[in-house]
This record gives C-alpha cells, structure tokens and sequence, in this order.
C-alpha cells in the first residue's frame, strides 16, 4: 500500500517548513549554542511531523467483490449504528452508520459505493464535538446523495468537528463514481455519516475500526430495495 502526500496538505506544509525554518535560524543565531533553540527545534520537527502524517494519503485498492458492496467511506471507529429518520434528502427511515476520525486518520474520504453522484449540497453550522450524535444535523457538513449500481439511494454527510474547520467535497452531480475514487477531504478531526436502506446487511458493529476504501461495512440487497418503496 503506497502513502503519497494528499493535495490538500501540499501548499500547507510548505508553508509551516518554511516558517519553521525561519524561526528555528532565528533562535540558533540569537540565543546561541544552549538547550532553549535544542528543545524548541525538536519540536518543531515533530510537529511538522504529526501534520505530515495527518495528510498522508494511502492509495488503495478493494479487492473483493464490488457488487452492491459499501465500504467506509473514511479510517476511524464505528460510533453510531442505528435506525433513523433522515429528512433533508432520503426522507424515510435509513440505518445510520457513522465513523469517527481523530487527527491520527487519514482524512481523505472515498465514495462508499460505486455509482452516480445526484446531488451534492454545503450546510453551515456550529463545530461542536463530531463524537456527540447530533453534529450530524447541527455541525457544518456537505451531503453528498448517491445513487447506486442497483438503483438505490444512498447519502453520505461529511461533518465538521471541534477543530476540524474546513470540508472538502470534490464529488460534482452526474458525475460517476466509485469506492477507490476520493469524495472529497475534512481537515483535522471529524466524522461522516452513511445512510443507508433498511434492510442493508451490516458487517460491523458499535467500536469496530475501519479503512477508507478497504473495510466492507454493508452490502445492499433485494430486501432493502423492497424497503425503498
């Protein structure tokens, strides 16, 4: 599995070397040959480390079979697994799967599902805790609506959280998609929700971790199809 540097963090971590950089001279040239510049410049690299690790970017590729397959969207924890009404896009009872990401994910999101992208909407909002289950309908967030292979909908809500201050969403509506294509990117912590149709068969439970791209977490079949209608 290859790791590359995401195109969100590229003009970022330009910026934050060169700005290290520039202080680190600063403190060796005034303060002089003594613990403080030592300690400040092992800092310094570390933290530039912790924010190039959080802008890695796997390339992945899902090896099983891709029919009716859901993948997460997202690495993380499971956090909410549960049926609910979704009443912006879906407006019926869905099964709501929800996977929480702490600034040590990779934060690039992929497409859950092969399909076509119908529409795609941003939703201003407060940045209160992504773990807490009302961010979903509070926080800023973008939606993104699907249509599967199979015919099925499905939405995908990429939320904001506490320090997460920026969603990202590169999905654009009639355009084709799938689950080794990139959704979009939420910078520094957040979650994204998946509804899906009741009926879908759900591989993993409340705690489970997962990969984005990798981990099958449901796959959709004639029951929930029958549940749409």
């Amino acid at each position: 599995m290859k790791v590359k540097i995401h195109r969100e963090g590229t003009n970022i971590l330009i910026i934050l070397f060169l700005m290290l950089a520039v202080v680190n001279v600063l403190a060796w040239m005034f303060i002089g040959l003594t613990a403080i510049p030592t300690i400040f410049s092992a800092i310094s690299l570390i933290f530039f480390l912790l924010v190039l690790n959080f802008f890695r970017c796997p390339r992945r590729h899902f090896t099983g079979d891709t029919r009716d397959v859901v993948v997460s969207s997202v690495d993380g924890t499971v956090v909410a697994l549960e049926e609910t009404y979704e009443p912006e896009y879906l407006k019926r009872r869905v099964i709501q799967l929800s996977v929480f990401m702490t600034v040590f994910n990779v934060h690039a999101n992929w497409f859950p599902v092969n399909g076509k992208v119908i529409s795609v909407a941003h939703h201003p909002g407060r940045f209160m805790s992504a773990y807490l289950p009302k961010s979903s309908t509070e926080n800023e967030r973008s939606s993104v609506l699907i249509k599967a292979e199979n015919g099925q909908e499905i939405l995908v809500r990429q939320v904001a959280g506490a320090i997460a201050r920026r969603i990202v969403t590169y999905a654009e509506p009639g355009e084709e998609c799938s689950i080794e294509e990139h959704l979009g990117f939420i910078k520094f912590g957040s979650r994204v929700d998946i509804y899906l149709p009741l009926g879908t068969e759900i591989f993993v439970k409340i705690g489970d971790k997962t990969i984005g791209g990798i981990t099958e977490m449901a796959r959709l079949n004639d029951r929930a199809k029958f549940n749409m209608q």
